[in-house]
């Protein structure tokens, strides 16, 4: 498994400033109910790792309100990149009614294949530890599709555009692809309203009850390239993410259109 250095670095690094953090609301949707369900927050940040410098990707989430007395989750996703944004390690830690469970991915790098090494365990007992490999594609951990989704250039796209990749999950490398769908406007209220491009996410895996189409993805119509709204299909309801706010952006949100309220 010979390093490459070349190999997967996503052209990201001009989309953020280290520093930048960004919150989100959670909603659980079923018919027209929609209930709050959580809260999360996505930030990166200088960091080293292995002795050398590079950036730390995290994701944090809870559950709140109504979600947190039926059943409490508290999970944590950490990204290690390179400083050519090439993903190094993830780990995934899982809190759920008590339940705890890490996944850890360690990626390598040969010529035209990504290798990610997959120890999943808990407090007790290892649960899957085994090598993962991908030829000629993407592979990350599902936080690290973000930053790949972030660094795509719209500028030239169609709508139909495919761009697959893979994520380690488990002792599973499942096929993602994301699929432009053309520019969209976001409604949050009357008096506000984002510019986004629109993409489908294709899931082809068997956890996965219609794997075409199984979450949307509206991306900010600016240079930082944010995530404004998710939209993920259960088998009973849908889970949506809406952005709430930011600090230490690269750019200015343009894409965000405040609308004066007719008096």
């Amino acid at each position: 498994m010979g390093a490459n250095t070349a190999a997967q670095s996503i052209p990201v690094r001009d989309r953020f400033n280290p520093g930048e953090i960004t919150y989100y609301d959670l909603y659980f949707k079923w018919g027209v109910i929609m209930s709050h369900a959580g809260k999360a927050s996505i930030s990166i940040q200088n960091t080293t790792y292995a002795n050398k410098p590079g950036y730390f990707y995290r994701l944090l989430f809870n559950t709140s309100g109504l979600f947190e007395k039926v059943y409490k989750m508290r999970d944590t996703i950490d990204n290690y990149y390179s400083s050519n944004m090439q993903l190094l390690f993830s780990q995934k830690r899982i809190n759920e009614n008590n339940y705890y469970l890490i996944d850890d991915l360690t990626f390598s790098y040969g010529k035209d294949c990504v290798y990610a090494h997959s120890h999943r365990y808990t407090l007790e007992k290892t649960k899957i530890d085994t090598i993962l490999a991908s030829t000629k594609q993407y592979m990350f951990d599902m936080l690290g599709s973000t930053l790949y989704l972030r660094s795509l250039n719209w500028e030239n796209m169609q709508n139909g555009d495919n761009f697959p990749f893979n994520v380690a999950i488990g002792r599973d490398r499942v096929n993602i692809r994301f699929r432009y769908a053309g520019q969209q406007i976001v409604e949050r209220s009357e008096t506000l309203k984002y510019r986004t491009h629109h993409f489908y996410v294709d899931i082809f895996d068997d956890a996965f009850t219609q794997s075409k189409s199984a979450a949307e993805l509206w991306i900010g119509d600016d240079e930082n390239h944010l995530p404004v709204k998710i939209r993920a299909k259960l088998r009973i309801g849908a889970v949506e993410v809406y952005y709430k706010n930011a600090s230490g952006l690269r750019y200015p949100l343009t894409s965000r259109v405040f609308i004066q309220q007719r008096r």
